[in-house]
C-alpha cells in the first residue's frame, strides 16, 4: 500500500471514530504532543480559532469522551471526506481534505410493522457541517500519526451561554 493511501486511511479511521464517539480509537491516531485546533468562519474570507487547542492523543480522547454529545436514540452522524491532497516528504506528510458531516435519524419501526406500500430507507439524512481538514503527519516506527490537525469550519459555532 502506498504512503498516500496509508495517510488517507488515518483520516478514514479518524472520522469513523468521531461518528462512533470512540475517543480511545481516535486518540490513538495522534502523537503525544499533537496539536488540534478548530477554526470557525467569522466573515467572507476570515477565520478565528475556536476554543483552546487540544494537546496529544490523550487530549483528543478526553474531548471526545467528555465534550461530544452522545447521539440521540435512533440517530447517528456520518462524516465523508473528499478531494484528498497529500504531499509526502520522507517521514513527514501533509494532507488537505474537504469534509461534510451528515446527521442521520432513523425512523422508528411501527410495532405492527411498516404500512403496506412503504418502501426503502426510512428516516432522514441532512448535512450539518462542512469544511476542510489540514493535517500534518509523521511516520513513527512505520506508522503514520497525526502531529497537527486543523479543522477549518465553513460556518461559525454557537455555544449556549457564550
Amino acid at each position: 500500500m502506498s504512503d498516500e493511501r496509508r495517510i488517507q486511511e488515518v483520516l478514514a479511521r479518524y472520522v469513523r471514530a468521531t461518528d462512533r464517539r470512540d475517543g480511545k480509537t481516535q486518540g490513538a491516531l495522534f502523537t503525544d504532543d499533537a496539536i488540534v485546533q478548530i477554526y470557525i468562519k467569522t466573515g467572507q474570507d476570515s477565520q478565528e480559532p475556536f476554543g483552546e487547542p487540544l494537546i496529544g492523543g490523550a487530549g483528543v480522547e478526553f474531548a471526545v469522551e467528555h465534550f461530544m454529545a452522545p447521539h440521540p436514540k435512533g440517530s447517528s452522524s456520518h462524516h465523508t471526506t473528499a478531494d484528498h491532497i497529500i504531499d509526502v516528504d520522507g517521514d513527514n506528510a501533509h494532507m488537505s481534505a474537504q469534509f461534510i458531516v451528515y446527521s442521520v435519524k432513523a425512523s422508528e419501526r411501527p410495532e405492527a410493522g411498516w404500512p403496506e406500500g412503504v418502501f426503502g430507507a426510512q428516516g432522514t439524512v441532512r448535512p450539518i457541517e462542512s469544511g476542510y481538514y489540514e493535517t500534518d503527519l509523521r511516520r513513527i516506527d512505520g506508522e503514520w500519526k497525526i502531529v497537527k490537525h486543523s479543522i477549518h469550519m465553513d460556518m461559525p459555532i454557537a455555544v449556549p451561554g457564550a
